[in-house]
């Protein structure tokens, strides 16, 4: 099967790829190498492309998808592009100027998918992450059921054809679904998810409500020592994970996206290395035999991430308490 056309059924109908190519990068890289990455994702056959406001690079990747829908090598409708509401703009009044934002710098009419960040709230402005004067994160006090109601209508208005959520837990999940007159489910839910960090429950949950579930951070958390312990090991170095890579043939990251797939999770695979963007979307065809081996996986989980779910979690719980203080 040709890799382009693998792709799973959305609860409102539409069709997202299994393997999607994520663009985030830390400051220091060049916002220009997203934009350069992302042609060359496109070339090898990658047509979901993850991105996001807080990335800030959305001009660069929209130029990117501009001149391979020029050069004739895809077709608009044959991108599934993602973006996502940052936290500063969950006032319900905020919600549709911000994805206008992004589709003027992207360039594009609608996105594909249009998914709340993060389960908190932030001061509304200009800055990314507002501080006060002692450096502490400056929350607001919104529902998110009516940020939900929001983006509903961005989908009502063809500016986004499918909405979602990212870094929910089943209970932030529920507080949507059980909301009052829901027009529509989100889609999906994006959270870090990889051999060390499965999300086995989070998994079975949004699978028993036709959510689909997306892996960032599938080949393993960011080194960032705001993310993970320093002396956190290395998914990719596992020694499980290298023989299986070793016995069928294939580089451990292969396997850890193939492991996903097979757990029916839309995996996205980050790199700014056009050999590796290469390899990402070559997971290769395995024998029946593979499924075994990636029982293998399973008890590879670790509990040493500092990874963003609980920390935000905090801040959501945070964010409850004014809410219900002040209501």
């Amino acid at each position: 099967m040709d890799p382009k056309c693998w792709r799973v059924e959305l609860n409102d109908g539409r069709f997202i790829p299994v393997l999607g190519f994520g663009t985030y990068a830390p400051e220091e890289v060049p916002k220009s190498m997203a934009g350069a990455a992302t042609k060359v994702a496109i070339d090898v056959g990658f047509r979901h492309i993850d991105s996001a406001y807080l990335y800030q690079n959305e001009e660069e990747v929209g130029k990117a998808l501009r001149e391979k829908i020029r050069d004739g090598t895809v077709k608009r409708e044959d991108i599934f592009y993602t973006t996502k509401l940052w936290a500063t703009f969950l006032r319900p009044e905020l919600v549709r100027p911000a994805l206008e934002r992004s589709l003027k710098k992207l360039g594009l009419d609608y996105v594909d998918l249009f998914i709340i960040h993060v389960p908190i709230a932030m001061k509304p402005g200009e800055e990314l992450v507002p501080k006060d004067a002692g450096g502490k994160i400056i929350l607001d006090t919104v529902d998110f059921c009516d940020t939900w109601e929001a983006l509903e209508k961005c989908k009502d208005a063809g500016l986004t054809k499918s909405i979602g959520v990212s870094n929910f837990n089943h209970k932030q999940l529920e507080m949507i679904l059980n909301k009052p007159r829901l027009k529509y489910k989100p889609v999906c839910n994006q959270v870090e998810c990889h051999p060390y960090l499965n999300q086995r429950k989070l998994l079975e949950f949004c699978k028993s409500q036709d959510i689909v579930l997306v892996a960032y951070s599938a080949l393993g958390s960011h080194r960032d020592p705001n993310w993970v312990e320093r002396d956190s090991p290395y998914l990719l170095e596992d020694p499980i994970l290298n023989a299986i890579a070793k016995k069928h043939n294939r580089s451990p990251g292969q396997i850890a996206l193939r492991y996903q797939l097979q757990r029916g999770v839309v995996v996205l695979a980050k790199s700014f290395n056009e050999k590796r963007i290469q390899e990402n979307f070559q997971r290769g065809e395995f024998t029946g035999r593979a499924h075994s081996s990636m029982k293998m996986m399973s008890p590879l989980r670790r509990g040493t991430f500092k990874n963003l779910v609980p920390l935000l979690h905090l801040f959501y719980l945070m964010n409850t308490y004014l809410f219900l203080t002040l209501n």
